[in-house]
């Protein structure tokens, strides 16, 4: 009797202790799921309401942003940020300013995920990312005697600008704009290839960007790691601008 009583309390502990084991990894397993699904909802938040991650599909920015770079966009611009000259910035199309075959429509389900965690930016390719040069109520023109913009009559000292050599006009097309209330006039540090408000001023919005498609200001290039860089606004650029007449 004594024998069997030991075995049989052997084997109550055994199975005691495979059931211990198997709570133990259950939990850990609920413990990981919960820990993954925070993360998830912390990673969502912050991209919708604080930053969003995109690359760049054209060379419309270089040489400030170069092709296949990655950045970061602070979206509480314009919302509770005010945008200023010189901010680079992310916005939708405002209307026939990209070509049907730029535009990317289809999401694999793994860049999904990861654009929810902000590493993948599979809707970059319906955005446009340009500099701020006029704010609402800005005169902005182009060009002086020196191929210089200017606005509100002070000529602008561009060293992000992009001008093919042989060239003196820092801007391929001519234009004298008022910006209108709500909205922008943009342009890329590219000055001879890229879509921007120059380009598009014959399109029904004239090539004004309302301020309510900007999704938010560029403010860094987080990839490739070689790139890695603040982006400024180029304060002394604009110095010498006053507000709008």
């Amino acid at each position: 009797m004594g024998s069997a009583t030991a075995g049989e309390d052997a084997r109550g502990r055994g199975a005691s202790s495979a059931r211990g084991r198997r709570r133990s990894r259950l939990l850990l397993l609920r413990d990981l799921a919960i820990i993954i699904v925070a993360a998830l909802l912390v990673s969502f938040l912050v991209k919708t309401f604080l930053v969003r991650s995109f690359y760049i599909p054209s060379g419309s920015m270089e040489n400030t942003l170069q092709i296949n770079d990655q950045i970061l966009v602070n979206e509480l611009e314009p919302g509770l940020v005010p945008i200023h000259r010189g901010d680079v910035v992310v916005f939708t199309d405002p209307g026939g300013w990209l070509q049907p075959d730029e535009e990317k429509t289809n999401t694999t389900p793994i860049e999904w995920v990861l654009s929810v965690i902000g590493l993948a930016a599979p809707d970059s390719n319906n955005h446009l990312v340009k500099r701020v040069i006029g704010l609402p109520g800005d005169h902005v023109s182009c060009c002086n005697a020196l191929g210089q913009l200017e606005v509100n009559g002070s000529p602008l000292v561009e060293p992000y600008a992009v001008i093919p050599p042989g060239d003196t006009d820092a801007a391929s097309v001519t234009f004298d704009v008022t910006v209108p209330k709500g909205e922008l006039w943009v342009m890329g540090d590219n000055r001879y290839h890229s879509q921007d408000s120059s380009l598009n001023q014959g399109l029904p919005g004239h090539g004004f960007v309302p301020e309510s498609d900007v999704v938010g200001r560029a403010f860094v290039i987080t990839w490739p790691i070689g790139h890695w860089s603040w982006l400024g606004d180029y304060p002394d650029t604009f110095r010498s601008v006053s507000g709008p007449p």
